[in-house]
């Protein structure tokens, strides 16, 4: 086996499925949407809407009507990410470990990780804290960029957050949308094969495929 050695200059974490896994909290959480909405494709939106904003998601798959203002909308984000993590979050294999050594060798005032995350500033903190990880500093969320991935906005919001050049940061990613996203940034990527196939993973086309944050 080849080890390859790169240095980067910061490092952006996706969070749902790569810190953290939401899987079953996101099967709990569009059980009880499907109750609410029948035509609701499960099997489909499961495939296709892994690492995509909840809004963006919601706005597409609820087709609400007379909401132009979509306060119905970000109701119903509310609630689904509350589902979500009533129906239960786990820490991922490595990620305690891997950010225990980031935060031991580097500046607590001018940290060179973070997280990008297409959740909101009202699930972020609550899924962390359920897994004892605390919000680091210079954080992207939902709210923080007006295009979500696979655009590559918000990879270039956290490495403005963290002064670095995106082509001098490293994107760890699980979804197929974050990896397209941190490539379109500019950015090395990292592909996590803990929610999609490796074939999945490859097809986004990462630089480098690894099981998870342990190895």
């Amino acid at each position: 086996m080849t080890i390859e050695t790169v240095t980067v200059d910061g490092i952006l974490f996706d969070m749902d499925g790569t810190l953290i896994d939401s899987t079953p909290g996101l099967l709990g959480a569009w059980d009880t949407f499907k109750q609410d909405y029948p035509h609701l494709d499960l099997p489909r939106i499961l495939k296709t809407s892994h690492g995509v904003r909840s809004i963006d998601t919601l706005r597409k798959e609820l087709e609400l009507k007379n909401d132009p203002h979509e306060e119905k909308l970000r109701e119903e984000v509310t609630r689904f990410e509350s589902e979500v993590i009533r129906s239960g979050l786990v820490l991922l294999p490595g990620a305690q470990s891997l950010l225990d050594q980031l935060n031991a060798g580097g500046d607590p005032f001018n940290p060179k990780w973070t997280i990008v995350t297409s959740a909101t500033r009202w699930y972020t903190p609550k899924a962390l804290a359920s897994v004892s990880l605390p919000v680091p500093p210079r954080i992207v969320m939902a709210e923080d960029v007006s295009r979500g991935k696979p655009h590559p906005d918000p990879y270039l919001k956290g490495a403005e957050n963290l002064a670095v050049d995106p082509t001098k940061a490293v994107v760890f990613e699980d979804a197929p949308s974050g990896m397209r996203a941190g490539r379109a940034a500019g950015c090395k990527v990292v592909g996590l094969c803990t929610s999609h196939t490796y074939d999945q993973v490859k097809h986004a086309e990462p630089d480098y495929i690894i099981d998870n944050l342990e190895r």
